[in-house]
């Protein structure tokens, strides 16, 4: 199998949708000889910060000397960032082998070596490729794997693993539809990840969501840890971090970082020089990532629900006081326009909405329609795609893109920040399910 043969067999899984549930990777797993088993995790769940989480984490280990697996999703541009070890992208050989020995357990029914094992639904894109990423991380002979969960947490795919730690990072409103329609129901989707006696550390800042992690934690036996808004928590040196991630969110998302290291020094040992270097050279593309191309400043941030867009106007605020700048939004149909463009739209001179590249895209113009409502100084107009608003924008000096991860990746490739792959379409599965 090539990689091309590979990426068509991933986008035929895309058929199948997406399923919350897990006897079929439990299955799938047990088929291929359950390589979790032979891994140690860091479980990763939350409605925003997870990807940002995940990625310090990674680097303060790696920093440490250690060899980690990373598994993230939705990939922005190639599919291979969702399976990396020590940052560095699972090759494509790699990505062929893994998916034509996925397929022929996958058409015999995963019976494996126990020939009376049933034979089970085809699996779904997500848990086809989170065993692909177990048995990837497992022959690298990875020391931790950094594991976000897809949607949600109890459900999801990647909650077959048993962790050194389960991280729930915040709880904000998103995917009410698969979730729940409070905090609370939604924090407890998340807390599914918790394990009998395994430490659980939080960000989150909602009483109700906290209260409901604290009871599962309390009745599964697991260590409870609420991380403070300090972004020098935990650190002896007392010095302000030198974080390369953008934005006061990214401060908290250090500090629990931070908390998680400290709680699993017995375990994975990191010295205070490693945690700095860790912190401080983490890298995590298309969050306040910003760009110089062709003379003109770009921004870019994958803000994709209210509590995301929020944490990006305190940031634009932050940085960039009263400085005007035009604005290129797109986002899925299934968001919360109203309210996100009610506090994004008045802080740009210039928008441009955009159609993104997914069949659940909201239309431009009733994005331009919201925005207007929003910011009626402003000059808002509608385009069919990123390339078109670029063009438009061509003379603005400072130009900031948001609104959907999808977005993000397309823009990366137009504006030469990463190499086109054609693969942005495989997250297409996940945004049905999660909306990205």
């Amino acid at each position: 199998m090539t990689y091309a043969e590979a990426v068509d067999h991933l986008h035929g899984l895309a058929v199948f949708g997406a399923r919350l549930g897990l006897e079929t990777t439990q299955r799938m797993a047990a088929a291929q000889g359950n390589p979790q088993a032979r891994l140690r995790f860091i479980h990763v769940a939350g409605t925003n910060g997870k990807g940002s989480t995940c990625a310090m984490l990674e680097s303060i280990y790696r920093a440490a000397g250690l060899r980690v697996g990373l598994f993230t999703s939705p990939h922005l541009v190639s599919f291979r960032e969702r399976m990396q070890v020590n940052r560095q992208l699972i090759c494509e050989v790699e990505v062929a082998r893994l998916v034509e020995e996925g397929f022929r357990f996958q058409v015999s029914g995963f019976r494996g070596k126990d020939s009376n094992c049933p034979s089970v639904e085809s699996p779904t894109f997500f848990e086809f490729v989170t065993v692909m990423a177990l048995k990837h991380f497992a022959e690298q002979k990875c020391d931790v794997v950094i594991w976000e969960t897809g949607l949600g947490g109890r459900l999801d795919a990647t909650n077959i693993v048993m962790p050194l730690a389960s991280v729930i990072t915040n709880i904000a409103f998103d995917h009410q539809q698969w979730l729940g329609d409070t905090l609370a129901k939604i924090a407890a989707e998340k807390a599914g990840i918790i394990k009998p006696g395994v430490p659980v550390l939080t960000a989150a800042d909602a009483p109700e969501a906290v209260a409901v992690i604290r009871d599962v934690a309390e009745r599964c036996g697991a260590p409870f840890t609420l991380v403070a808004d300090e972004p020098r928590a935990g650190l002896e040196t007392g010095a302000p971090i030198a974080l390369p991630l953008r934005g006061a969110h990214q401060r908290r998302n250090a500090a629990l970082a931070v908390a998680v290291v400290r709680a699993l020094q017995d375990k994975l040992p990191v010295s205070e020089a490693a945690l700095w270097r860790g912190l401080e050279s983490v890298r995590w593309a298309g969050r306040l990532q910003a760009a110089k191309v062709g003379g003109r400043e770009f921004l870019l941030d994958g803000a994709h629900n209210l509590d995301g867009v929020r944490a990006l106007v305190a940031a634009l605020q932050d940085e960039f006081p009263g400085q005007p700048f035009a604005l290129v939004l797109g986002m899925l149909a299934d968001k919360d326009c109203e309210l996100m463009c009610r506090d994004l739209a008045p802080l740009a001179s210039r928008i441009a909405a955009v159609r993104v590249g997914s069949n659940r895209s909201l239309e431009p113009a009733m994005l331009a329609e919201s925005c207007r409502r929003a910011n009626p100084a402003a000059l808002v107009t509608a385009h069919e795609s990123v390339k078109n608003a670029l063009q438009v924008l061509e003379n603005e000096p400072r130009v900031v893109i948001a609104g959907s991860l999808y977005l993000i990746g397309e823009a990366m490739e137009r504006l030469g920040l990463d190499v086109a792959a054609g693969e942005r379409d495989l997250n297409e599965w996940q945004a049905a399910a999660t909306g990205f």
